[in-house]
């Protein structure tokens, strides 16, 4: 069976999605149906993606590398791309490991018990981390700073998944102030 990588790169953002697989028949389905459809390895099967989930792929454009052996698949997702719940299969490890934690709250676990405390706890413990982050960065050592700094971003992202918010709209806000500060 001859198989071809299919990059999938939100059309609006930019960013990509995910890697998944095409083979003759589910790239000919994905050209036929607007909608993204894709080989399955470990099933062995052709599946359109969100066919359990909801969370389809409208494809905007297919289009093949210069050898033909590769795919660019532009979609506009109807909900997050990872079946993690993450706009996108390549998050930060971090922010995977939050928000799985925030879907199945295991029991022990620290992350857990500072969403189950709520939004407001977790928004303390941001404001807490920065101060710490700020005096280290006066007084203390450089390794001192690097782990203030782990300390804050891994409480930010906390916060965030308090929220119900993905690391993504965070990267999305910045890449726009970029791209106006730098008149691209």
């Amino acid at each position: 069976m001859q198989l071809k990588p299919a990059i999938v790169q939100d059309a609006a953002s930019g960013r990509v999605l995910m890697l998944a697989w095409m083979d003759p028949e589910a790239e000919r389905r994905t050209r036929e149906s607007g909608e993204a459809w894709f080989w399955s390895r470990s099933r062995a099967k052709l599946w359109r993606k969100g066919e359990t989930s909801g969370k389809t792929l409208a494809v905007e454009e297919l289009r093949e590398d210069c050898d033909g052996d590769a795919l660019l698949v532009r979609v506009r997702p109807a909900g997050p791309a990872c079946h993690t719940g993450s706009v996108s299969c390549f998050a930060p490890a971090l922010w995977r490991t939050i928000a799985s934690r925030a879907r199945e709250r295991p029991a022990g676990s620290y992350t857990t018990e500072l969403l189950a405390a709520g939004t407001g706890r977790c928004a303390r413990k941001v404001g807490e981390e920065a101060v710490e982050l700020g005096v280290a960065a006066l007084t203390e050592t450089d390794e001192r700073v690097v782990e203030e700094a782990a300390d804050l971003v891994y409480h930010l992202y906390v916060l965030l998944a308090a929220r119900g918010l993905d690391i993504a709209a965070v990267d999305d806000v910045l890449t726009a102030r970029f791209h106006e500060s730098s008149g691209e």
